[in-house]
């Protein structure tokens, strides 16, 4: 069994293996599951996450009405060829604001690794399929090497951002995204994890302030943030930009950055945008005395 991103990569390049494969082995070898139990596990969270961003791109709102219809508004404006950032960005932000609103109106997501982070991996594996024309076996593999990079992240760090602020939870879930990417683009193990690195260090010190303590501002559009981070670090590895710092000691930077921040920056309501002149007025008028 693997506990870093080195003893991953390193099992990958000695065993001639994708990521994929060997969180499969260790998958199967944890659970006593065999390969089509996995696979058929996998599917139905895929199919949960595909359920939700469709819903999501409908048009849903909360019940506080903090958040709600913005993935309508970037589906449409992407429809108009204006975007600045392009198409393929653009609609894995529409993606992934969709998942993260809908999981703000009670619906059903599938958390990656986190409810208030579950934008980032289906928003970048969907708006990523229309470019890259993954086949159903494909996808189900880019959440098994997300998972891999997950597995690291929360035995030797966290991805709650109660712990470990939304670095812990967005960031993790961006830096996922960015390795599964790779992977799927056809990139190797290791630049893989040269864009994990990348993307995770572009997230350090993110704090979690959730304005009423709730998982909606700004969650949301910090996943929108993840999902065009993950894209960008994947670019960057592939092009064959590399990380000074090893991606282990990237996640344990990570770990000693949320271990001393203030608790008013970690998912407690009271700090930061969450104790802004409107964060507090927004509070009283959901919650009231």
């Amino acid at each position: 069994m693997f506990k870093s991103v080195k003893e991953l990569i390193e099992k990958c390049e000695t065993e001639d293996k994708k990521i994929y494969e060997v969180m499969l082995e260790q998958e199967m070898e944890v659970t006593g599951l065999s390969e089509e139990e996995v696979y058929a596990h996998m599917d139905k969270n895929l199919q949960t996450m595909e359920n939700a961003l469709d819903e999501g791109l409908e048009g849903v709102t909360s019940t506080t009405g903090l958040t709600g219809g913005d993935a309508v508004l970037i589906k449409e404006y992407l429809k108009t060829g204006k975007s600045l950032s392009g198409a393929t960005l653009l609609d894995a932000v529409s993606k992934a604001v969709a998942t993260n609103e809908v999981n703000a109106a009670m619906g059903k997501i599938c958390a990656t690794p986190t409810a208030g982070s579950a934008g980032v991996v289906p928003g970048v594996l969907f708006g990523l399929k229309p470019r890259l024309e993954p086949t159903r076996k494909d996808m189900l593999n880019f959440l098994l090497t997300s998972g891999a990079f997950g597995f690291v992240v929360a035995n030797n760090a966290s991805i709650s951002g109660a712990a470990g602020g939304c670095q812990a939870e967005v960031g993790s879930a961006a830096a996922m995204a960015a390795g599964a990417t790779v992977e799927l683009a056809g990139g190797t193990p290791q630049q893989s994890s040269e864009a994990f690195a990348i993307c995770l260090k572009n997230m350090l010190g993110l704090v979690c302030d959730p304005v009423a303590g709730l998982v909606e501002v700004p969650c949301v559009k910090r996943n929108a943030a993840g999902a065009s981070n993950a894209i960008v670090s994947a670019d960057m590895a592939l092009a064959g930009v590399t990380s000074r710092i090893p991606t282990d000691e990237v996640i344990e930077a990570m770990y000693k950055i949320g271990q001393t921040m203030p608790s008013a920056l970690r998912e407690t309501g009271r700090g930061g945008l969450a104790g802004t002149p409107t964060g507090q007025r927004l509070k009283q008028e959901i919650f009231g005395d």
